[in-house]
């Protein structure tokens, strides 16, 4: 098992919490007034329109900038380049909040919001602002893509990102390195829940010892031992990536898109059920990718959505 159940509970609880928020953020941005049965419209950014892409080929350039960026933030870490990754980060953070917080209130307050949220989650990390920034950031960037991916481009954007994420960390282990970096310089792009693990004190058959002295002796360094087993023995962190939170929740949001409002509720719990065999199944010691079993879940449910529609 990754971690404790209780950590991996509140990680499995924080990740289907940022699947709804998002899905809440994206059905927000749908324009009921334009949009048909067959054609689901959405409005315009707050600070503009989307690019103009093919629905069936818009994977590629998708892909192509992940890449990119990863190659990017690969040399910035390199040379020790922080103060340009944190300014990227900054602005990335800031637009995504601001995308999503418009979503619910007006423009001016939105960026407000999002302006002190991106100051403080960079300056003064924690974990109340990291996992409550975290919520929201995903919406944001789901805002902008999901109207530019159709059921069978976000598929395909699917498969490719599992097999990248898992010869990311399996084979070349670049993906190992980000996530280090990244926590490190506390920039850290997804779920991080720091936890205490605690020593399972020892315990001594007091009963099998019949000297008095040895006994006693034996009880006073029991308490002693107790005492110490109280202490941490270090400090861990659950950490869950950003790509593995919002690909799924680009996918569930081109479903919603695509198919209805309510198929999409169950993708979120199917994504949630493949990384909770993850986190139960997985090694301590070991890194894993998650996009290949919160991907494989995600089109289980898929298959679900299409078995329910066509048994109603």
């Amino acid at each position: 098992m990754k971690h404790s159940y209780k950590v991996t509970l509140i990680l499995l609880f924080t990740f289907l919490l940022a699947q709804f928020v998002g899905l809440a953020v994206v059905y927000k941005y749908i324009d009921f007034n334009l949009s048909t049965e067959e054609h689901t419209v959405f409005k315009d950014l707050p600070f503009g329109e989307r690019p103009e892409v093919e629905e069936q080929t818009s994977f590629i350039p998708l892909l192509i900038a992940i890449l990119l960026g990863t190659g990017l933030l690969l040399l910035l870490i390199k040379f020790n380049l922080t103060w340009i990754w944190k300014a990227w980060f900054f602005t990335a953070v800031l637009a995504s909040l601001f995308i999503s917080f418009n979503a619910f209130i007006p423009l001016i307050i939105a960026f407000s919001l999002a302006l002190l949220s991106t100051i403080w989650k960079i300056w003064k990390p924690g974990f109340l602002i990291q996992t409550g920034t975290e919520l929201f950031i995903y919406g944001g960037l789901a805002a902008i893509i999901v109207p530019l991916l159709n059921i069978m481009s976000v598929s395909i954007l699917m498969v490719l990102i599992a097999l990248y994420d898992a010869y990311a960390v399996w084979k070349s282990k670049h993906m190992i390195t980000l996530a280090k970096s990244q926590a490190k310089a506390k920039i850290f792009a997804g779920l991080l829940i720091p936890y205490r693990e605690t020593r399972t004190p020892r315990k001594i058959n007091l009963k099998t010892i019949k000297s008095f002295k040895i006994k006693n002796l034996l009880q006073r360094i029991t308490k002693v031992k107790k005492k110490l087993d109280k202490h941490p023995q270090k400090i861990r962190t659950a950490m869950l990536g950003g790509g593995d939170i919002g690909f799924p929740l680009i996918f569930a949001g081109v479903l919603m898109k695509e198919l209805g409002l309510w198929q999409v509720f169950i993708i979120p719990f199917f994504a949630a059920a493949g990384l909770s065999y993850l986190l139960f199944f997985g090694d301590e010691k070991k890194f894993y990718p998650a996009m290949p079993f919160i991907g494989a879940a995600c089109f289980v449910g898929l298959g679900v959505v299409y078995l329910i529609q066509f048994l109603i």
